[in-house]
């Protein structure tokens, strides 16, 4: 992410989006989409030289959509503007640090794109592609907001270029896509919000072994599964327990008892998936005689 060619071309984009300039704005956009293609293709490329087969944790996990996604490139798009429009010592925001943001933002998901459709995982290429142009509006969206708050408009005396209507019209193009792909993201659950939904699961996972009062929860584990079965969203819970004081029923008879109200609890939660849970029952160690 360090070395990723996206914050210059992001802060162009807005830039030119800001001051209404039909060329500078075409010129950011075909810069934007080169350094894509490019991360794109080299990961492509270096995923079929490594003989990659299956996804990587790593990228099963980055590839987990957040329903809060949108917040990254807005906050990546107002730092990058904050820094270019204050003087060195007066920003809070350091120009490594508009960078790194911006990275983060598109890097991970331009990487998984070209790694996922080397191994034939359109899923995880549609949810990163989704991704890709949910960051792109958002940093264009905010950046070029906060450009205008600073007066940097079509208006100014040294700069003739611009036109008001490039302006409104980029700006609403910008808002009607980011809509767009927000209505798609929550209509389209749980794809495009696994992260959000698998946090949501795991709490109702812990309140649910509480409430059945038969052990004390350990450690639980609530996550989407790599394995891409058809037609199924699987969503694995692997809870360990350890059974409460006094409770003298069987392990057996705890884990059936969890692993029916945890899957019950869960389908009530109408995530629209397919609960498996694993519950685990540990022993203490016998007091030393």
């Amino acid at each position: 992410m360090l070395i990723a060619p996206f914050a210059g071309p992001a802060m162009n984009t807005a830039i030119a989006t800001a001051w209404g300039d039909r060329k500078l704005l075409g010129r950011s956009i075909l810069r934007y989409f080169s350094a894509l293609a490019v991360t794109i293709a080299t990961t492509w490329l270096l995923s079929l030289i490594l003989r990659q087969e299956i996804p990587t944790s790593l990228m099963v996990e980055s590839s987990q959509v957040s329903a809060v996604a949108v917040i990254l490139p807005l906050a990546a798009g107002a730092a990058g503007a904050l820094n270019l429009m204050q003087s060195e010592r007066s920003s809070l925001v350091s120009g490594a640090a508009t960078g790194m943001l911006v990275a983060a933002s598109l890097a991970p998901p331009a990487g998984i794109v070209g790694m996922a459709s080397a191994i034939g995982r359109w899923d995880m290429v549609i949810s990163e592609l989704f991704l890709l142009f949910l960051q792109l509006c958002g940093i264009n969206f905010s950046a070029s907001l906060l450009f205008r708050i600073f007066r940097l408009s079509a208006q100014g005396t040294r700069y003739g270029c611009g036109k008001k209507r490039v302006f409104f019209s980029a700006l609403a193009i910008t808002v009607i896509a980011l809509a767009l792909l927000l209505t798609w993201q929550f209509s389209h659950s749980p794809n495009l919000q696994r992260s959000s939904l698998a946090q949501r699961a795991n709490a109702q996972v812990q309140k649910t072994v509480e409430q059945v009062g038969l052990a004390k929860l350990v450690e639980s584990n609530v996550r989407f599964t790599r394995s891409n079965i058809e037609g199924q969203d699987t969503l694995l819970s692997v809870v360990y327990v350890q059974r409460q004081p006094g409770v003298t029923a069987s392990s057996e008879e705890i884990r059936a008892r969890l692993t029916q109200s945890i899957q019950t609890q869960l389908l009530k939660q109408d995530l629209n998936v397919t609960p498996l849970v694993d519950v685990k029952v540990l022993e203490t160690p016998a007091s030393k005689q």
